[in-house]
């Protein structure tokens, strides 16, 4: 087991601002703030871990108006720890995964170098890809529909549109204008609701969608209604993913109750909202057992953390596109290897990663 140096942690806010006005059911994002976490060996101060921790607006359980202050205050405790794993047993931890996320990156970058490796593999020495889907987000539909242009032109074969705050009638041309121009051998159509539908209506609005031919559909109603979705997986003509209704779940016991009642054909795993990797390891060992499948999707994070996430699915091997395109969304993400071709995420070894800087306050073991 890795024994952590003496070391000082900083902590650095960065707010990253949206290309254009990112559309969701849960309303529109402009900007995100994001917490750098910069943790050196105080003996060898030039190796540098970093970590992100990116709790994101009205969904994360760690969205709280104080999250700087209690950052700081789990900073100042994580001094005191003797090794990564040390985390997990922090009292109250698990009502922070995203700061859970942070140090695990942080942590993990540090023993491997400061270079941000953080699983060794392939992928991080630029010699695979992982697939990835084109994310159509919400807006007019003139608006969605140059999305989809522009993604069927970058070479897409997957492309996720997110529905529920236009006209369905509409969503549905855009759907039907996608599946007339390839069919479903050629083109992955997935649909991600965010828990728009009532759950009175979503059953009706499934089959109707699924005349498109779509892979899958993302949390139809909103999380929490277990009875109602667990009827809706057994009846569904489309496959269904959970994504909300696995936020704040943390134990292992809940965790495989939640899978075994409600039984869906797959899950969507995002670190930062579901307690960091060991978590989302847990989740795909529990979900492997039951024949559920699994993919995994960032959540709005700079390229810090995008790229941790990204390092962790490649070492699944995973063959279906993943949800990593959102390091594309920022006008001032953090330079970085990352690069988007033909529908796949690939690290470039030969491009270098630009300083994660600014002023933060330190804390010192």
């Amino acid at each position: 087991m890795y024994k952590l140096p003496k070391f000082q942690i900083q902590i650095i806010p960065h707010q990253l601002q949206f290309k254009f006005k990112a559309g969701t059911s849960r309303g529109v994002l402009t900007e995100k703030t994001v917490y750098y976490l910069k943790l050196w060996d105080v003996e060898n101060p030039n190796v540098v871990g970093v970590g992100e921790c990116a709790p994101l607006v009205k969904l994360s359980i760690d969205d709280i108006p104080d999250f700087e202050e209690k950052l700081e205050e789990i900073c100042i405790e994580v001094t005191d720890l003797e090794s990564i794993e040390d985390i997990y047993g922090l009292s109250g931890i698990e009502s922070f995964p995203s700061i859970i996320t942070g140090l695990e990156m942080a942590f993990l970058d540090l023993e491997n170098g400061g270079k941000k490796l953080i699983y060794d593999s392939d992928f991080h020495a630029g010699k695979t890809r992982v697939p990835i889907n084109g994310l159509i987000w919400m807006g007019d539909k003139e608006f969605m529909f140059q999305q989809i242009r522009e993604k069927l032109e970058a070479g897409f074969d997957c492309i996720k549109m997110k529905i529920g705050a236009i006209d369905f009638e509409q969503e549905c041309e855009l759907l039907n204008f996608m599946r007339k121009q390839f069919s479903a051998k050629e083109l992955t159509l997935r649909v991600d609701a965010n828990g728009a539908f009532a759950p009175k209506e979503a059953l009706e609005k499934l089959k109707r969608l699924s005349e498109y031919e779509l892979h899958s559909i993302e949390q139809p109603i909103k999380a929490g209604q277990f009875a109602e979705m667990a009827k809706l997986c057994e009846q569904t003509p489309l496959p269904i993913a959970l994504d909300e209704e696995l936020i704040g779940v943390h134990k292992t016991e809940a965790k495989s109750n939640l899978l075994n009642q409600i039984q869906p054909q797959y899950i969507i795993l995002k670190p930062t909202l579901m307690g960091g990797f060991r978590s989302s390891e847990e989740w795909i060992q529990l979900a492997e057992s039951q024949n559920i499948a699994w993919w995994m999707t960032s959540a709005l994070e700079s390229n810090i953390g995008l790229n941790a996430i990204a390092q962790f699915t490649a070492k699944h091997q995973v063959k279906v596109p993943q949800g990593l395109g959102t390091g594309q969304l920022f006008h001032n993400n953090i330079s970085s290897p990352l690069e988007i071709e033909n529908g796949e995420i690939f690290y470039d070894s030969k491009v270098d990663w630009k300083e994660v800087g600014g002023r933060g306050k330190n804390k010192e073991k």
